[in-house]
């Protein structure tokens, strides 16, 4: 990928960066070495909108740091507008270890296949994400088409909560859109807070993302018809059911979309990458339909692969297997059909 675009941004993504550590298989004790890698659940979604010819910009804080370097070295690389990215000189930059099974049934360790995050993100730059960020970039925020943020940035610390309440209550030059990204250490001593302002940030966006495991942990109910009477107020309300189907409610029309056959390698990372093709699709003028199968093709792509940011197939490909039949979309098993000759 080239360097970040100079072209106009559609889409700016509001939240944390993290650099990730991945652990080799097996007890995080016996790992003797780390691979890296660019984390964070707004960067991974910039990435896929770059990805899919959607220019993207990310706004955010990095310590003054390696890790602040490397995260906006990666994610420019990838096509991202990291020009709104601050450099706090005194916080560091956020990290997580990924910590990997290798199924051996030794102490400590995990199934093969599986994994553990180790977050550490207490006190970093961008923790310290406040409505001062905003200042001097009126002019991006009023130029693009999109505003997307995750429930983890209020999560972050009581300014970023004003952070994101602020762009909600800024008049609308495009859409706002919001994953609900329940992460319960995240909020920490402010766990109490966490479902008005939860609340709040649904009601207020244009599009919202929420699973129904997470929702039926703050909201009492995992139903997507339930939900859509809870929240009427986003236009768009995408409703993971689980990991088989997607309901997805327009207005009072709504329209259930089956996720694809695959064998999952990594979870980690799949919701931003299915917030991601949803909204490059919305983007491009994609009906309901459409958006959701990108949606559930671009969560293929980061749940088959072992990276937090989906490396996405060719767009060709993505918009041959969105664009055929019910019957033969539920038929599909991911990623062999990006190689099959299909019948629509």
């Amino acid at each position: 990928m080239t360097q970040a675009t100079t072209t106009r941004p559609r889409a700016v993504t509001v939240g944390e960066g993290l650099a990730v550590l991945i652990a080799g298989a097996g007890p995080l004790e016996r790992s003797a070495r780390f691979d890296r890698g660019a984390g964070g659940a707004e960067a991974n979604v910039a990435v896929v909108l770059a990805q899919l010819d959607v220019s993207a910009a990310w706004l955010s804080r990095v310590g003054d740091d390696g890790f602040g370097r490397y995260l906006v070295a990666e994610l420019g690389a990838q096509g991202v507008d990291v020009s709104a990215v601050a450099v706090d000189p005194t916080r560091p930059t956020g990290l997580y270890i990924k910590e990997r099974g290798a199924g051996s049934g030794v102490a400590n360790d995990l199934d093969a296949d599986a994994s553990r995050m180790h977050y550490y993100r207490t006190g970093s730059a961008a923790s310290a994400l406040s409505p001062a960020d905003l200042a001097g970039r009126a002019p991006l925020l009023d130029a693009v088409d999109l505003v997307h943020f995750t429930g983890i940035t209020p999560a972050l610390s009581e300014s970023a909560s004003e952070l994101t309440r602020a762009l909600l209550a800024r008049p609308r030059h495009g859409l706002v859109s919001f994953d609900l990204n329940y992460r319960p250490a995240v909020w920490g001593s402010r766990i109490d807070e966490a479902t008005d302002e939860l609340d709040a940030h649904i009601r207020g966006a244009d599009v919202v993302f929420l699973g129904t495991d997470e929702a039926e942990e703050i909201f009492g109910t995992g139903d997507p018809g339930t939900l859509r009477a809870l929240f009427p107020e986003p236009a768009q309300l995408i409703v993971k059911n689980d990991k088989h189907t997607v309901t997805g409610f327009e207005g009072a029309s709504s329209i259930e979309v089956p996720a694809l056959t695959l064998t999952i390698t990594e979870r980690i990372g799949a919701g931003d990458a299915f917030a991601g093709g949803y909204l490059a699709a919305l983007l491009h003028g994609a009906d309901l339909r459409t958006r959701l199968r990108y949606g559930h093709l671009c969560a293929a792509a980061a749940l088959t692969a072992t990276g937090d940011a989906a490396k996405l197939p060719p767009s060709q490909d993505l918009r041959r297997l969105a664009m055929l039949s019910d019957r033969t979309w539920a038929g599909l098993r991911y990623p062999a059909a990006l190689d099959e000759t299909i019948s629509s």
